[in-house]
């Protein structure tokens, strides 16, 4: 008995060892394997962040957690990735807890038909441009995805990305779906049409977007679906001659909000760095999205949508990131001035000022919303390890206490200290 199986043993090794050789004759020399961990661990003082405080309000102190690991395949023809999180904030989870948060944020395979058309299905990170309307969001702890089809094109400089999505709350059997969008801010579908161009007798890039959004409104309670659709076009432009980088957006809205108003709405930007010097750089920018100051009629007011907000309008997150009170979308105008320093390869700090202003003006109101100042400080440790410092302070108006809350006389500030590792090993 113990030959019969000491012979059934060798013949599968054997057997495996064939199959592995053949397998591995078969693969091609462009195939690989890898695996991405993240560890980043940020804590925060808050003192007036996303909202301003009143006065007597006691600051918020916590330590978040993103636990992330993302597993990846490519060959000529063929991409997947999986990536599982859990996030969270230290103390969130019993030291026993059965109920985890794990996630996938990421969930997709690519499968490239020749060298320049390819389909990708799943869960997916949409970062385009420079993330104002489709960003990533990483600065969150959890990111952003979405579950969606894109096919796409790229020769000769050109791109050109078509994105698909349908999202439904359950396996239905009957009618379709209310989203509260107060509460998931999720669309019940999505198209968008993306065009990208490197020039190259010039150094300039030049992108264009259309996006159709298909909002769910109607009824919560009887749960009667009503989508309603908004279109949003513009273009994206970044040219960058010799020490200078200029970079521009303009983005206009129509069609219906979900509660279907009309709509007519734009936003534009306009951004210039230059490097005084290898270690200096100096920014200048001004971004205008458009208010409204009625609650009935055409909604003027502009929608950003899904971009990554934290980058732009001041790192407190008091617009977009967070929301306006008590009805009001007075838009936003925000001017800022950063001067950059980069003392090595591997320290780099920037001190930027906002001045921001309603977008539209609000009757019995000044325009003026205050003033945020924001350091950074961002210092790699070494390959898979960096540390980045942060601390803002925002010096609001009356008019920020109407249209954001809190009491402007009182000081309100920010802190936070952020250490990430993030190694990759690739596999042959």
């Amino acid at each position: 008995m113990k030959k019969r199986n000491l012979s059934v043993l060798l013949t599968l090794l054997l057997f495996g060892n064939v199959t592995l050789s053949q397998a591995q004759e078969e693969k091609s020399n462009d195939d690989h394997f890898w695996i991405s961990t993240q560890i980043r661990t940020r804590g925060e003082y808050r003192n007036g962040a996303l909202y301003p405080r009143n006065e007597g309000d006691k600051p918020a102190g916590f330590i978040n957690e993103r636990a992330r690991l993302t597993l990846g395949y490519d060959r000529s023809k063929l991409s997947l990735r999986f990536s599982a999180q859990h996030v969270g904030v230290w103390g969130q989870d019993a030291l026993v807890d059965k109920n985890g948060r794990f996630i996938l944020n990421e969930a997709w395979a690519a499968i490239h038909l020749n060298d320049s058309w390819f389909v990708q299905l799943g869960r997916q990170s949409l970062v385009y441009d420079d993330e104002r309307i489709l960003g990533g969001l990483d600065w969150n702890v959890a990111g952003r995805y979405h579950d969606a089809l894109k096919i796409g094109y790229q020769k000769n400089g050109h791109q050109l990305h078509a994105l698909f999505s349908f999202n439904q709350n359950d396996e239905n059997v009957i009618g379709g779906t209310y989203y509260d969008n107060s509460k998931t801010k999720l669309y019940k579908n999505m198209q968008t049409l993306w065009y990208h161009y490197d020039f190259t007798s010039v150094p300039l890039k030049l992108s264009l977007l259309a996006m159709n959004l298909g909002q769910e409104g109607g009824n919560a309670e009887t749960k009667e679906a009503d989508t309603q659709y908004m279109q949003t076009v513009g273009t994206y432009l970044q040219f960058s001659p010799g020490a200078w980088n200029l970079s521009g957006s303009f983005y206009y809205q129509t069609g219906k909000t979900a509660s279907s108003r009309s709509v007519s709405a734009f936003m534009g930007s306009l951004r210039a760095s230059y490097n005084i010097r290898p270690q200096w750089s100096v920014t200048v920018g001004t971004d205008y999205l458009s208010g409204s100051n009625r609650a009935e009629g055409t909604y003027k007011a502009f929608n950003p949508l899904y971009g990554t907000h934290h980058k732009f309008y001041g790192a407190m997150d008091y617009f977009y990131a967070s929301d306006f009170i008590n009805g009001y979308a007075p838009g936003l105008s925000d001017s800022q001035i950063g001067l950059n320093y980069k003392p090595s390869s591997s320290v780099s700090m920037g001190l930027t000022y906002h001045y921001f202003a309603t977008g539209v003006k609000l009757e019995n109101l000044n325009r003026t919303l205050g003033s945020e100042l924001d350091y950074q400080l961002d210092w790699k440790i070494r390959k898979d390890v960096s540390l980045s410092v942060g601390y803002s302070i925002m010096r609001g108006t009356s008019t920020m206490d109407v249209v954001k809350g809190g009491d402007h006389r009182s000081w309100q500030d920010w802190g936070w200290i952020s250490l990430n590792i993030n190694p990759t090993i690739f596999v042959k």
